[in-house]
């Protein structure tokens, strides 16, 4: 058996039924050519093969009891692979739209606690001919890096596949569960020892308390203009901050790695500084649509992973911190400038300390009370009433740089399907694959009903940041390389919908020209980045080799598309 830490054991005491606590990921494939078989039934023998690479598909929950303490895992030698892969056919037409509200339905139901606590769905059914694969996993098993591990033993790096070695024979247990006096014993032990690691980290925790009253030198010699000149205790109340139920709804956007990655070494910021950039102004559109926009900045919980280089143990070990969004700022770059100063500081606290955050915790006679206090807190309408500590949560998570399969079939995208929590109603999460950033936005459906319209507006929001770059000259330091031309992909069959762009001085209107979204049935199409009418700034053009500009086709050559990129472009309709 293995014990729970205190931190995954408190997804499993938070769950509620209108908040369900697993993650998940939408991946539409690229069948094989030529394929005439029986996908679902490959999936499942696939899988037959591949879950003892991964403890997370063998192992299951073994309660303690009166709930006493927090639960142990086991194995579980009597999988029902039937049970854990199902195969799903959408109705006609089978467009993305239907995909993804299938999808958001799906995530809303709770994971089975006496099984291994993991579903596969292939679903099929859809009008371009390729197949869907929707996972979910309780967040107590793994978190956001430990689940790309997880990957690694369901995916593979060429079509034929890999030799994978069987699982070694072992000697089938007698009983389903534990006896309650090995249990017992097994509890009163383990809470023996997090209460004598407690004590021994009593001093270095103290130590790290004491040490932020002394100013930190190395946050000192950063720039810190354009921090927020104060960062309030609570986030402001927004319609996204409220008890939610268990009905979702999802949304997948993609943009390009390269592009991101163009905009952050030319401002000299980060990646995640973009991607919460490009979510702050997608959100600053969205509320300013109802008129709810509030004066004071947005907050977002960001996860902050806590995990030693090479730990690929399925579990979490991840932290939060609160970044401004700086949504009270109009300027798109001064808003990305903002929000550079507020992650930093926030991240310099965070390292300070990193080392002496417990993952793991005595819970004695903890379980039964924190998932009332749960329930009641949920139910009662409390979190309507008192303030925010952060208004959305947003999540990025490195993937894999280059193609994969499954099954044979070629994964075209990745997009994460998160957990929207009582208070925080909408969840984004990012995962980069293969070149593509791909956003997984999950909401209740209540609170976040036009969750498309968030999606666009990240799409239109991104576009500006790239049309930014052509006007600003590139930080000191810090000039991007060039990239090639790419494009922004927004799914096909999606309602057509007219996007506002933000102008220099009025990002809020609306009267601006819009940013038109591929019309339903039809196929994506790319969003041009125009190359600047005027020379470089000056500050450019007296280096002696400046960098050479990203430029796109001019519009004239829209079918001039290279023809490797349609996999891509059908992988958008995920």
């Amino acid at each position: 058996m293995k014990h729970l830490s205190g931190l995954d054991a408190t997804f499993l005491h938070l769950e509620t039924p209108e908040m369900p606590m697993h993650v998940g990921s939408l991946n539409v494939l690229d069948l094989p050519k030529g394929y005439k078989g029986d996908f679902y039934e490959d999936a499942k023998n696939f899988m037959a093969s591949r879950i003892h690479l991964a403890d997370v598909f063998t192992r299951k929950l073994a309660l303690m009891p009166f709930d006493m303490t927090n639960p142990v895992w086991v194995e579980d030698d009597d999988i029902d692979l039937d049970y854990h892969v199902r195969h799903i056919t959408l109705p006609k037409p089978g467009t993305n739209r239907q995909l993804q509200q299938y999808v958001a339905r799906l995530h809303s139901t709770l994971i089975d606690r006496s099984r291994p606590m993991w579903e596969f769905f292939i679903i099929d059914g859809l009008k371009s001919g390729q197949v869907a694969l929707y996972t979910k996993v309780h967040h107590a098993g793994i978190d956001g890096q430990a689940g790309v591990e997880v990957g690694k033993a369901i995916f593979d790096l060429e079509p034929t596949g890999r030799v994978v070695k069987p699982p070694r024979s072992r000697p089938r247990s007698s009983g389903y569960q534990l006896g309650m006096a090995e249990l017992a014993s097994a509890a009163l032990r383990n809470t023996a020892q997090q209460y004598v690691k407690l004590f021994k980290m009593a001093p270095a925790i103290a130590r790290a308390i004491g040490g932020l009253a002394k100013p930190d030198e190395k946050a000192a010699e950063k720039n810190t203009t354009a921090a927020p000149k104060k960062f309030n205790l609570f986030a402001p109340r927004t319609s996204l901050n409220v008890s939610i139920t268990n009905q979702r709804t999802f949304a997948g956007r993609t943009i390009s790695l390269a592009e991101t990655k163009y905009i952050a070494k030319h401002f000299g910021v980060s990646l995640n500084d973009v991607v919460m950039a490009t979510v702050a102004g997608a959100l600053r559109h969205y509320l300013a649509d109802n008129n709810e926009l509030p004066a004071k900045p947005l907050v977002a919980g960001v996860p902050v992973s806590l995990r030693e280089a090479g730990d690929q143990t399925a579990n979490n070990q991840a932290s939060m911190i609160l970044v401004s969004l700086a949504t009270d700022i109009t300027d798109p770059l001064q808003r990305l400038k903002a929000i550079n100063a507020s992650s930093t500081a926030s991240k310099s606290t965070m390292n300070r300390f990193k080392a002496v955050i417990l993952d793991d915790f005595p819970t004695f006679a903890a379980p039964w009370l924190v998932s009332g206090i749960a329930s009641m807190v949920g139910r009662s309408g409390i979190v309507n009433l008192l303030p925010p500590a952060a208004n959305v949560a947003i999540s990025n998570v490195a993937g894999a740089p280059f193609p994969m399969y499954f099954a044979g079939a070629l994964v075209t995208c990745y997009y994460p399907v998160s957990i929207a929590s009582h208070g925080t109603a909408l969840n984004v999460t990012v995962q980069s694959y293969n070149g593509r950033m791909d956003y997984g936005l999950i909401a209740c459906r209540r609170a976040v009903p036009d969750i498309t319209e968030i999606g666009d507006y990240l799409l239109a929001e991104h576009k500006l940041l790239m049309e930014l770059t052509q006007k600003h000259p590139a930080a000191a330091g810090a000039a991007p390389a060039p990239v090639p031309p790419k494009t922004v992909e927004a799914p096909a069959d999606e309602p057509a919908a007219a996007v506002p762009v933000a102008a220099k001085k009025k990002p809020a209107a609306r009267k601006k020209a819009p940013v038109k979204v591929a019309a339903a049935g039809k196929a994506v199409k790319a969003v041009k980045v125009k190359a600047p009418a005027k020379a470089p700034p000056k500050a450019v053009a007296r280096k002696a080799k400046p960098a050479p500009r990203p430029t796109a086709p001019k519009p004239s050559a829209r079918k001039a598309a290279p023809a490797k990129r349609s996999g891509a472009s059908r992988a958008a309709a995920a």
